[in-house]
């Protein structure tokens, strides 16, 4: 599990570039990179991470489910994911 803070700052960081992307876009076409610049850092669509829903874990994202690979293997093993079972042969 990931700390409480960097999860909090995560969900932050997506509330800002939801509220500030019609703005964004609306300077970056006409050219106004200094008020672009002076936009808060924190709404920039650059700085989000993909982080695990469930745990908040970084590393080892699976962008289809949105899961985290241990995640997704305990939900996949409990059949908590339809159509999903671990492979063998």
């Amino acid at each position: 599990m990931a700390k409480t803070s960097v999860t909090a700052r995560q969900k932050k960081r997506e509330r800002m570039v939801a509220q500030y992307a019609t703005k964004r876009e609306a300077l970056k076409k006409a050219g106004d990179w200094k008020a672009l610049d002076e936009m808060p850092k924190n709404s920039s669509k650059v700085r989000l991470k993909n982080r695990c829903q469930i745990s908040g874990r970084p590393k080892g994202y699976v962008r289809y489910f949105g899961l985290s690979r241990i995640a997704l293997r305990d939900m996949a093993l409990n059949g908590k994911i339809p159509g999903l079972k671990k492979a063998s042969w």
